[in-house]
């Protein structure tokens, strides 16, 4: 089963270095997930060859233009291609006005339906949810009403081993209620152990992603023990007083959120355009937390 994280755009306000704005994408068994989506996200879709057609879900984590200003282009664009699979779309409740401002006069006309859901920016609560994951949006300290969202797959059911069914004869009808814990009596009253009859299922991963806030204790309880985090870090630690003036992060402040929550790795990005370097960034994430990485624009991190 394939969990993993690619990065599309890491750059902070500006593009700079041939760094984009921030967006990513979410693969959940193939599955994508789009979060945010800055200026030139379509090119870097192609670039990497991502296949655009499979991204339902779209996630806005507030509306500062570099974190959603390539998102009309990619609604036009999927009209242009004659899409037909809905698009579900989760942001700030303006982002729905934004969009009418702009394609409104022919939104009735698209070819797909564009389907809203506004995300409440003063608690967490779960935005999608199905058999196999749910996302739920983390409260963020920005300037603005910001969400992050974090993707948790559920625990699967157990799985049978298959030539357990031939040898001891079960019946279809009972194996859902194998997989999910129970024993098999037979048709001389033996009881069969689960245990003889099933694997555990795969162990559910976590993935977290914090955009732009300024460092959050309040998210840590939410954020316990998941696996893979992203967490903004625009500045180097000696610019914590410009980082906490702006609603941002630093290095350091990143890496101690990762450290707080017992997270297993950790990824920073939405560079200041004031590093063409980024190496001193992820030395200095390094010393506080061992397992930090950049979100080097391509790169697919497994959850």
């Amino acid at each position: 089963m394939k969990f993993s994280v690619k990065i599309l755009g890491s750059s902070g306000a500006l593009p700079a270095y041939n760094r984009h704005p921030t967006s990513l994408i979410v693969n959940q068994n193939e599955r994508l997930f789009m979060i945010d989506c800055g200026e030139g996200t379509q090119m870097r879709l192609n670039d990497f060859k991502v296949k655009k057609g499979k991204i339902n879900h779209i996630f806005i984590s507030h509306l500062h233009g570099d974190h959603y200003f390539g998102l009309l282009g990619l609604i036009t664009s999927y009209t242009l291609l004659n899409r037909s699979t809905d698009l579900h779309l989760y942001g700030p409740p303006q982002l729905d006005e934004i969009i009418d401002v702009h394609i409104g006069i022919w939104r009735n006309e698209m070819p797909y339906k564009l389907i809203f859901h506004p995300i409440n920016a003063d608690e967490p609560s779960i935005l999608f949810e199905d058999d196999e994951l749910i996302v739920e949006s983390i409260i963020l300290n920005h300037r603005i009403d910001t969400t992050g969202f974090v993707f948790k797959e559920k625990l699967l059911p157990r799985k049978m081993i298959k030539e357990k069914i031939v040898e001891y004869n079960i019946p279809y009808t009972v194996i859902n209620d194998i997989k999910a814990g129970a024993d098999f009596i037979d048709a001389d009253n033996n009881t069969i152990p689960n245990a003889e009859l099933t694997n555990d299922p795969k162990e559910p991963k976590s993935f977290a992603y914090c955009s732009d806030t300024a460092y959050n204790p309040s998210m840590f309880d939410q954020l316990q023990n998941v696996n893979l985090l992203y967490h903004e870090a625009t500045f180097m630690e000696d610019q914590e007083e410009l980082a906490a003036k702006k609603y941002h992060s630093t290095t350091k402040q990143a890496a101690l959120t990762a450290k707080s929550i017992n997270a297993q790795k950790l990824i920073i990005g939405h560079f200041s355009a004031k590093y063409k370097d980024l190496d001193p960034l992820a030395q200095e994430a390094k010393k506080y937390f061992p397992e930090s990485y950049l979100a080097i624009e391509g790169q697919e991190f497994e959850v």
